[in-house]
């Protein structure tokens, strides 16, 4: 049996190195330094300050953006006296947009508040520029210059909660969906950013709505363009775009992104990105189900696929367009 042998903890320099500076009082105490010097190099005058409750600076100028950041995370995260005893805590919202780079949002010197999402069972309260903001949800950290910040899309949703509660604020809401997909990095998908901003309740919200639904058209336009490349290249005649279909007693059954009628080929793209809510992925699924059972052959195709294999996708289109549907019934195309 082989034994791993437990690596001593960062020694204080290690330690103010890695959290530029910033350390609790329990790292401290842990590393021998009783309360008595903390409190004596905290004086006025003093090397150290403390910049929130049992969080300390370890230099006498004026926190840096990004030690203020340091701080709000350590405030959150420290739970007691024992080192080592921490719970989860990241930044989100503004504070975390304007660590990620996001260019619509002020750089970091301007951030004047830290949102810092913890457990909801934690006891915790806002103090100075740290408000805490609480989740059920289990957290997920990503590594920003070191610091532990929510994912793109949980933060752009954080931010937007705030932002929308202005009441006729001049949020860029619209601009940070886009930048939030479209930057180097792949910060997040449109998929997650969905996700989030339902979960958010932020749907029903007219601003974001409108700015999601433009999202997520140009998202489908985009593969939709890409599909069109592929049936050229393959050589398949050119299906009809978005037709209404209805059985010969105007029955509406669906509208398919593409249809070849001539073969009962229909193509869904993402069709999840038409459907924010449940009503309209009930209203979706419906007309996906109705072609099905009368005979349309549907293929149904993913963008993150299609990007990522599109030799595989036009295989799949040209082998469903020379099969064909099976025993289609006729249908009106308006």
């Amino acid at each position: 049996m082989s034994y791993r042998i437990p690596s001593p903890p960062p020694s204080l320099e290690e330690l103010a190195k890695r959290q530029q500076n910033v350390v609790t009082a329990s790292q401290l105490r842990a590393r021998g330094v009783p309360a008595r010097i903390i409190t004596e190099h905290c004086r006025r005058g003093g090397p150290w300050r403390r910049v929130l409750p049992r969080v300390y600076l370890l230099q006498s100028a004026e926190p840096t953006p990004e030690q203020r950041m340091w701080a709000a995370l350590l405030y959150a995260a420290q739970n007691g006296r024992e080192e080592g005893r921490r719970e989860g805590a990241v930044i989100t919202g503004t504070a975390a947009l304007a660590l990620y780079g996001f260019t619509v949002v002020p750089r970091l010197p301007a951030v004047t508040g830290v949102d810092v999402l913890v457990p909801r069972q934690r006891r915790l309260k806002d103090v100075g520029e740290v408000r805490i903001r609480r989740t059920e949800r289990e957290l997920v950290a990503r590594s920003v210059h070191g610091l532990a910040c929510a994912p793109v899309a949980r933060a752009v949703a954080d931010a937007l909660v705030e932002w929308t509660a202005e009441p006729g604020g001049a949020a860029p809401v619209r601009e940070v969906l886009r930048e939030a997909v479209a930057l180097p990095g792949n910060r997040c998908t449109v998929r997650e950013l969905v996700s989030e901003l339902t979960d958010s309740g932020l749907t029903c919200e007219p601003r974001v709505r409108a700015a999601l639904d433009e999202l997520l058209a140009a998202e489908r336009d985009l593969a939709l363009e890409r599909i069109g490349r592929l049936v050229d290249e393959r050589l398949l005649p050119a299906p009809l775009n978005a037709p209404e279909l209805r059985m010969r007693g105007g029955t509406y059954i669906a509208v398919p992104d593409l249809y070849w009628p001539e073969r009962g080929v229909a193509v869904e793209v993402d069709s999840e990105l038409r459907s924010v809510s449940e009503g309209e992925a009930a209203w979706v699924r419906g007309g996906q189900h109705r072609m099905e059972y009368l005979g349309i052959r549907v293929v149904y195709v993913c963008g993150a696929a299609l990007a990522a294999d599109p030799d595989a996708v036009g295989g799949e289109l040209r082998e469903a367009y020379r099969v064909g549907g099976t025993d289609v019934v006729e249908l009106l195309v308006v």
